[in-house]
């Protein structure tokens, strides 16, 4: 059987990361800061304390702070991708999260923070991370999920083929919450959690909001896509279509971000099971305080 084709150019999402790094805007980095907040605020309820935590993806070393912030960890290493952050002390390693460079049942938590959506073998990195965690550590994530851009997704889409007759992909594909839980459960962890939150960020206009995303590393970086830029009379008519279709009364431009959020456990014994098919010894009718009557044939 032949390998699925990579659906990501990582040698491009090197260079992009790099540029965003050398270029960093002040303010860009508004999705990771939220993201830093959250993932920090769901370590505090965690009831347990982990002796070495790695931040996977690094750069900017917001989640590696929040980490850090929680008291929940000895250790905390930063790992950039691709280069060390030239803004930031240097990182604990320099990686690429689509091959980890971690011993089997080494860590104790494993964060990542708007990275993953990127690697062209989502399930088997999930694999390698699950492997890398010692017995009941954790795995906590957070990606774009389906939603994201989707109103700038439409209005390329339809200004391209309003100019040009036909679109091509501008926006990249994101996974739905519910496949990104199988995922999990295919990976091995154990006590598999996903959810949503939806954040919708305002913009003067389609530009500001495509500046945004160049400044955070996140433009296309599809394998099978158009090599040629769009022309002035596409963009135009998409940001024409955008402020008609997606604003608000006051004139300006909404952007969808939803952010899936999965955390899961490398397999232990002290960890609570489901119980076998027919194996409950309390009759639901009694819990539930009521009589239970049988349907007739």
């Amino acid at each position: 059987m032949s390998a699925q084709p990579d659906l990501f150019d990582r040698d491009l999402l090197v260079s992009r990361r790099l540029r965003a790094l050398r270029g960093a805007k002040a303010g860009a980095d508004f999705l990771l800061q939220a993201v830093a907040e959250d993932l920090h605020d769901r370590l505090l309820l965690v009831n347990r304390r982990f002796q070495t935590a790695v931040d996977l993806g690094g750069h900017t070393g917001r989640i590696a702070r929040a980490i850090r912030d929680t008291g929940k960890a000895e250790t905390v290493l930063r790992a950039d991708l691709f280069a060390a952050d030239p803004g930031l002390s240097p990182p604990g390693l320099v990686c690429d999260d689509a091959l980890l460079p971690f011993r089997d049942r080494s860590l104790d938590l494993i964060v990542s923070a708007l990275n993953l959506q990127f690697v062209n073998d989502l399930p088997g990195s999930l694999v390698q991370i699950r492997r890398a965690l010692v017995p009941d550590g954790l795995f906590l994530a957070t990606l774009p999920g389906a939603g994201t851009l989707s109103e700038l997704r439409d209005s390329l889409t339809r200004a391209e083929l309003d100019i040009r007759g036909g679109a091509a992909a501008r926006v990249l594909p994101f996974a739905d919450t519910r496949d990104l839980g199988s995922l999990l459960q295919r990976a091995g962890f154990a006590l598999p959690v996903t959810d949503v939150d939806t954040f919708t960020v305002r913009y003067d206009t389609m530009f500001a909001l495509m500046t945004d995303l160049r400044s955070m590393g996140a433009t296309s970086i599809l394998k099978d896509r158009s090599r040629t830029p769009l022309p002035r009379a596409v963009l135009m008519r998409a940001a024409e279509l955008y402020a008609a279709n997606h604003a608000d009364p006051d004139g300006r431009i909404r952007a969808t971000f939803s952010l899936v959020t999965l955390s899961g456990w490398a397999p232990h014994d002290s960890q609570q099971k489901p119980l076998r098919p027919g194996s409950a010894k309390t009759r639901l009718a009694d819990a539930l305080g009521v009589r239970e009557t049988k349907i007739p044939d």
